[in-house]
């Protein structure tokens, strides 16, 4: 490395040449300016990529993707930035360009075409496993994978995950390039960090920049990595590596209004993805841990109200039949403190938490219930690829009766024997009008308010009763049930 000269010489120097006006020593201060970056008064190098590149450009590989598809009588069309960038790259206008489009018939209906996509991978394993993105690959009849040394191999697609947007690839060769696998937990933010990859399908182009965030929550079962460096369309699949040559994530999405980069990608942690990848390789699919229970978050007003330990939590708002948290004992309004002794803030990190269990492995969960913290083990089942939560809307509209509460604004009717087996309860008011601050606060026409301050709504008697009690703190926090939905509401009157 050059030696650099200290600040203040740096300095003298400065005023030297503006002194005596010397052209010389003042082209020569500004040509080494961008060798040198200031931070905290001392002089730095910038980080010179090139030897990052040698070390590990060997082993990011270009991706070309097949699959058949059904014709459509109207051709794409490219804007004219689009069709300027192709011509300009590849020396002839793109075929489905405006101008090309006129002189050439259309397809015939439902003829069947190939199409091609590009995208970017890396050899993580000498004996020819491949990292990419599963949105590259799901879809593919066949899959290339070319080399910087101009080898092309056909790829053997081993599985894929939609859930982390992670597959694996499998390519027979000899002396195959792998790239150096790092530990995205201890990245740093502001590290520097480049992006190898084919954007646009232009082999080995390299990106660079820093990382702008660690854990960002993008998805159920990810924390991505958010950086600032350039990733275009055909980067997807590439290596996130850092100033050690070692890898640390899967360049995977960006965030566009416009389809193109603008400033900010995202790229998954090498971690979670190894992990993934090893999966895929034993059984070509992930396993992931299912509780059964459907959350929502806990926001300040309702943890002060129920006086939580601590302001953590995630809120069960439903519980599915004869699954695993039904069988633990667990019930709609509880809230979980924490999962197998990892404490509980979101429910993303709950999902994660359970997501990353192998199916089968009995857990415990602290619930917090109407005031008390107890333990609940739990076994987990098995999540399965795509989980949905079907909300059944089976609540029955009834003629408005009665008159609204005069501090809570809550006109209710009880429940009767039959409504409440339909609904699964056993007690519970719902309500036929919400006014004033209960409407403000959320609260509809055909919820059902389960309990208020932590006591179970049993009929219209107990209604009255516990919220005339409530009336002279003029707060209170309602466990209320929406279409198999339970949410906590706290409302506050003025």
């Amino acid at each position: 490395m050059k030696k650099m000269l200290p600040l203040p010489a740096l300095r003298r120097l400065l005023l030297t040449s503006i002194k005596r006006k010397s052209a010389f020593v003042f082209f020569a201060l500004v040509m080494s300016v961008p060798a040198l970056a200031i931070s905290g008064g001392a002089i730095q190098s910038l980080p010179d990529f090139n030897e990052l590149v040698e070390q590990s450009g060997p082993a990011v590989v270009n991706i070309r993707v097949t699959q058949k598809v059904s014709a459509i009588n109207e051709r794409p069309q490219l804007s004219p930035e689009e069709e300027e960038l192709f011509e300009r790259y590849f020396g002839q206008p793109s075929p489905h360009s405006k101008k090309d489009s006129e002189e050439k018939p259309e397809a015939e209906p439902d003829a069947e075409q190939i199409s091609r996509s590009v995208g970017s991978g890396f050899i993580f394993s000498s004996d020819g496993y491949v990292l990419t993105n599963a949105h590259v690959v799901k879809n593919a009849e066949e899959v290339f994978v070319k080399l910087t040394d101009k080898r092309e191999f056909r790829a053997k697609l081993i599985g894929f995950d939609t859930n982390t947007d992670v597959a694996v690839l499998k390519v027979e060769g000899q002396n195959l390039p792998k790239v150096t696998l790092g530990d995205s937990t201890k990245i740093k933010v502001g590290e520097w960090v480049i992006a190898i990859g084919s954007p646009f399908d232009l082999d080995n182009s390299i990106s660079a920049g820093i990382i702008s965030a660690k854990a960002r929550e993008i998805g159920d079962f990810l924390l991505l990595i958010q950086t600032d460096v350039a990733i275009n369309p055909g980067n997807s699949g590439g290596p996130l590596i850092n100033l050690k040559g070692e890898v640390i994530g899967i360049n995977s999405q960006i965030y566009s209004r416009s389809g193109g980069y603008m400033g900010i990608s995202f790229a998954i942690p090498i971690d979670d993805a190894i992990r993934v990848a090893e999966q895929l390789k034993v059984s070509g699919k992930v396993s992931r841990g299912r509780m059964g229970i459907y959350l929502s978050e806990v926001n300040e007003n309702v943890a002060e109200a129920l006086k939580l330990p601590n302001k953590n939590g995630t809120l069960v708002s439903r519980i599915e039949k004869n699954g695993p948290a039904e069988k633990a004992g667990l019930k709609d309004g509880d809230i979980v403190l924490s999962f197998d002794g990892t404490s509980v803030e979101k429910s993303t990190e709950l999902r994660r938490l359970a997501a990353a269990t192998k199916p089968g492995s009995t857990v415990n969960l602290k619930i917090w219930r109407k005031g008390v913290t107890k333990d609940y083990p739990i076994t987990l089942a098995e999540l399965p690829q795509t989980e949905t939560a079907p909300i059944e809307k089976t609540q029955k509209e009834k003629k408005t009766t009665g008159k609204p509460h005069p501090t809570f604004g809550l006109t209710v009717r009880p429940l009767d024997s039959e409504q409440k087996k339909e609904y699964g309860i056993s007690s519970g008011v719902t309500i036929e009008k919400a006014e004033g601050v209960s409407a403000r606060a959320g609260l509809q026409t055909g919820d059902i308010i389960l309990t208020i301050n932590n006591q179970d709504i049993t009929d219209g008697r107990a209604f009255e009763k516990i919220i005339e009690k409530a009336g002279a703190d003029k707060s209170i926090v309602v466990l209320a049930r929406r279409e198999n939905i339970t949410q906590y509401i706290a409302i506050k009157n003025p």
